[in-house]
């Protein structure tokens, strides 16, 4: 019985030390966010490196499908739709496959960024976007493969660069910033939305905070969105705070028949509650 319970003790040591061993990457992996005016770009991949290897023609063949780095997918996230060498993307996560040749390179942003390297079956409907770039001579050895975002002064674009071996691939990136800086400035400008004022009055009533000033506010959201018959419900609950019930019926009656019309049958039920209520 000793023996039989030194040798799973044995066992299970050698199981817990096994579980410890921790050894690095051969291709270690590496996140990049960056900002590109107003659109957040978010890069992962993993870095084989040379070791003394021909890369591009020999470990990376020409003409054949690579998975531009090592282990899973190397995948990049656009928080906005952007354009890529003059074609449009839809914001979202791609996984970044590549075509290397001598002088040229087909970089290819692919829908489906969840495999392990190159898809079992390469699905053409996912290949989301498709490009030819030229390759430039780096003039040095890179030893370890290489992703970095460069030329970012104007704010509306970003380059791209992978480099690896003596070569590098640059891939332009615009991105939506002055469509999305105007948009931002008229909605500012334009004043709060009916949600602001419905936000505030909420936050004022929940808090017992100024009454007068809830009830201006969603007075001012409910001339703005009369059909919200969530925010014509807020103004009955803080007219019926204030002490006015007669108003408070008044407008959620007008809740009702609103959400009566929506088929909202949560609405219905609360606001006939709540006239019956403040009949009494």
């Amino acid at each position: 019985m000793k023996i039989k319970l030194l040798t799973l003790l044995l066992v299970f040591t050698g199981i817990t030390f096994q579980a410890q061993i921790k050894t690095p990457q051969p291709s270690p992996t590496s996140k990049v966010e960056q900002k590109v005016g107003l659109t957040d770009v978010t890069l992962e991949y993993s870095r084989p490196s040379m070791r003394g290897r021909t890369i591009f023609g020999d470990l990376v063949p020409f003409n054949k499908n690579w998975r531009t780095g090592a282990n899973a997918n190397t995948k990049i996230t656009f928080s906005t739709d952007v354009v890529i060498d003059g074609k449009d993307l839809k914001k979202g996560t791609y996984a970044i496959y590549s075509t290397p040749n001598k002088d040229a390179w087909d970089i290819i942003f692919y829908s489906d960024a969840k495999n392990w390297g190159l898809p079992q079956e390469w699905d053409a409907a996912k290949v989301a976007l498709k490009t030819n770039l030229k390759t430039s001579p780096l003039g040095f050895d890179m030893e370890t493969f290489t992703m970095a975002f460069g030329d970012l002064a104007d704010g509306n674009s970003a380059t791209l660069y992978i480099m690896w071996e003596n070569t590098e691939v640059g891939i332009k990136i615009n991105v939506p910033t002055e469509k999305i800086a105007m948009k931002s400035i008229e909605t500012v400008l334009a004043g709060p939305s009916a949600n602001d004022y419905f936000g505030a009055a909420s936050y004022y009533n929940a808090n017992d905070k100024d009454a007068k000033q809830a009830l201006e506010w969603i007075d001012k959201a409910v001339v703005m969105n009369p059909d919200a018959f969530w925010m014509t419900r807020q103004k009955s609950l803080i007219q019926a705070k204030m002490g006015d019930k007669k108003g408070a019926i008044a407008t959620a009656k007008t809740s009702l028949e609103v959400a009566e019309k929506a088929g909202n049958a949560d609405y219905v039920k609360m606001n006939k509650e709540s006239i019956a209520k403040w009949s009494k």
